[in-house]
């Protein structure tokens, strides 16, 4: 039996990426999954929860998570196998395992797979917080507050921005929609997973379009190389 006591007095806001937390959490047992959500939810987290690998994927296709709660025998697509797709493809978001195996073999194998912690079922509910809270922190730890390509600068910690040494002058949802470009620059970012990101839900692809219009003016107008480049029919990616 799961304990329910948990401690809800965080306030999940993550000062360095600049938004709410989100999470994503997959687990096949309905109860179990609803209980994880909400416990997630309570310590005001935004949640989305599936129930399957198949369904996982999709969710991490279309948005862009803080972080993972990933059981590991999934139907349709198993855990290990959506964790080491997603280390494969460079995808760093932390992950949690939850398991019934506890074996030690089993520990190493999830954490070769490249999990960032391992809860084994069992838990109280307030050591998956704990583990998460951690985990969190660990990946805003390593997150660069300096981010360049060519001569485009941002401190994203002072919430500045210059081109050739000039300071821009951006707006906040300017700001987070090149801090997301130059975290992903040379990935092509659909316009869904950008809205996903910045407005934390999707069908704004046309506000993206009009923030990217923006953006243009501000950090590519008269100037070389031009930065922002539009992928037709797949989305933008900045690059040289």
């Amino acid at each position: 039996m799961i304990s329910s006591d948990f401690n809800v007095s965080m306030v999940a806001w993550d000062k360095k990426r600049g938004g709410c937390v989100r999470i994503l959490v997959v687990e096949d047992e309905p109860t179990l999954n609803r209980l994880i959500a909400d416990t997630l939810r309570l310590a005001h987290y935004v949640v989305d929860a599936c129930p399957d690998g198949e369904d996982a994927l999709a969710h991490m296709a279309c948005a862009e998570y803080d972080a993972v709660v990933l059981d590991i025998m999934l139907p349709k697509v198993d855990g290990l196998t959506i964790l080491r797709r997603l280390r494969s493809e460079r995808n760093r978001t932390p992950v949690l395992l939850l398991t019934a195996k506890d074996s030690v073999e089993d520990r190493v194998t999830g954490l070769d797979s490249g999990a960032d912690d391992y809860l084994v079922k069992p838990f109280a509910f307030s050591e998956l917080l704990a583990r998460t809270r951690v985990m969190l922190r660990r990946s805003a730890d390593s997150v660069d507050d300096i981010l360049s390509l060519a001569d485009l600068t941002m401190d994203c910690k002072a919430r500045t921005a210059a081109r050739s040494q000039e300071p821009v002058s951006l707006s906040s949802r300017e700001f987070d929609i090149l801090e997301y470009l130059l975290r992903n620059k040379g990935f092509i970012l659909s316009r869904d997973k950008i809205s996903s990101h910045v407005w934390n839900y999707d069908g704004a692809s046309n506000v993206v379009d009009v923030y990217i219009r923006y953006l243009r003016k501000k950090i590519d107008e008269n100037r070389e190389p031009k930065l922002i480049h539009t992928i037709r029919g797949a989305g933008y990616v900045l690059r040289v």
